[in-house]
């Protein structure tokens, strides 16, 4: 493109093997802004549902960050947010817990919604009550102290963890998670979270809070912690011909049982399939597919041919010295669908 900047033309050469040439790239070309490397800014993401991936965080070279520098500022501050499909998007409403910045599209047109923010401490006006005015980064709740104060009138003192214990505002965020997994809740509000964002009911019995609090408490701990869920135990492995045994994936697919394809077993690559793969456990549906179709996708090599880059994800398993991680993920993927199909389907009744 060319660019006229104080009546001189700048020839610039726009090649995708540098990257996308985003608006925010063009207009600091414009600008003549000097992109220098911040190497702090190199953090772990979750590109897809299950999926992570490295990425650079820094403003100059991301199109748009919104508010996630409030919710994760630096790698060092830790965070929870629950982030849901947006508004208008083409995609059955779904929801995914994570604790690392999220790709705009890990849920359709993404919202998130966190469990604290974090804000730029003012020294000259520092808060007595802050923990530590001196840090630069001071933590918030994102949960309100008038919800908390109405759920603990309505539903006393906790019984999921601690019989002496109040009920906290973690407990409220993970009711949160528990209720918006709810098939009744989805079906019945389906309409309605094409167009805005949900609004939630606070359930009349304190059982039925807690009983949402402590499902998404445990569907919380099997998708934030889903790389160390042991292998569904049904599931079989057989390995091929040849005394090395190769994890290197290509594309996994399904086999095939006439023309139609057989879900209970996947070609994981020439040398290795996984059968007796329960099918209920393609019920977990996560942004538009299930958890599992979700890792045979996205855990491929695949080139692009614009940038002339290729993304090998076996590259993942040598940087972090498993070679099985791939395998190991997609067995630990299975139970994680099978284990929240049935929480799910234990959540109390919804009575609107």
């Amino acid at each position: 493109m060319n660019l006229l900047l104080k009546n001189e033309i700048i020839e610039v050469q726009k090649k995708s093997s540098e990257g996308n040439w985003t608006r925010d790239w063009e207009n600091q070309i414009k600008r003549r802004h000097s992109i220098i490397e911040n190497i702090e800014e190199y953090r772990i993401t979750l590109h897809r549902p299950f999926t992570r991936q490295n990425n650079y965080f820094d403003d100059d070279l991301n199109q748009e960050r919104y508010q996630l520098p409030k919710i994760f500022p630096t790698e060092k501050h830790k965070n929870l947010i629950i982030s849901i499909t947006g508004v208008g998007s083409s995609k059955d409403f779904s929801i995914l817990i994570t604790d690392e910045i999220p790709d705009y599209q890990v849920m359709m047109n993404g919202q998130c919604f966190p469990l604290y923010y974090y804000e730029e401490s003012d020294t000259q006006n520092a808060n007595l009550f802050d923990a530590n005015n001196k840090e630069k980064y001071i933590r918030r709740d994102a949960i309100s102290d008038f919800i908390l104060e109405r759920c603990r009138t309505n539903y006393g003192i906790s019984t999921s963890l601690n019989n002496h214990q109040k009920l906290s505002k973690e407990d409220i965020f993970y009711y949160v998670y528990g209720v918006l997994h709810s098939p009744q809740y989805r079906e019945t509000f389906a309409a309605d979270l094409k167009k805005m964002l949900p609004r939630l009911p606070l359930v009349d019995e304190p059982k039925d809070f807690w009983s949402f609090s402590k499902a998404g408490r445990d569907l919380a701990d099997l998708h934030l912690n889903y790389e160390t869920i042991e292998p569904y135990r049904g599931v079989r492995i057989i390995y091929g011909a040849g005394n090395d045994v190769n994890y290197r994936v290509e594309k996994m697919r399904f086999a095939k049982d006439g023309k139609e394809s057989d879900k209970t077993k996947i070609i994981y690559n020439h040398q290795i399939t996984l059968e007796n793969i329960p099918l209920a456990a393609y019920e977990y549906v996560v942004n538009g597919k299930s958890a599992i179709e979700w890792i045979m996708e996205r855990y491929a090599i695949t080139p692009h041919k614009e940038s002339g880059i290729t993304n090998d994800p076996n590259d993942w398993a040598t940087e972090t010295g498993k070679p099985k991680y791939i395998l190991d993920l997609l067995q630990s993927i299975i139970n994680v669908s099978v284990q929240t199909v049935e929480i799910v389907k234990g959540l109390p009744e919804l009575i609107f």
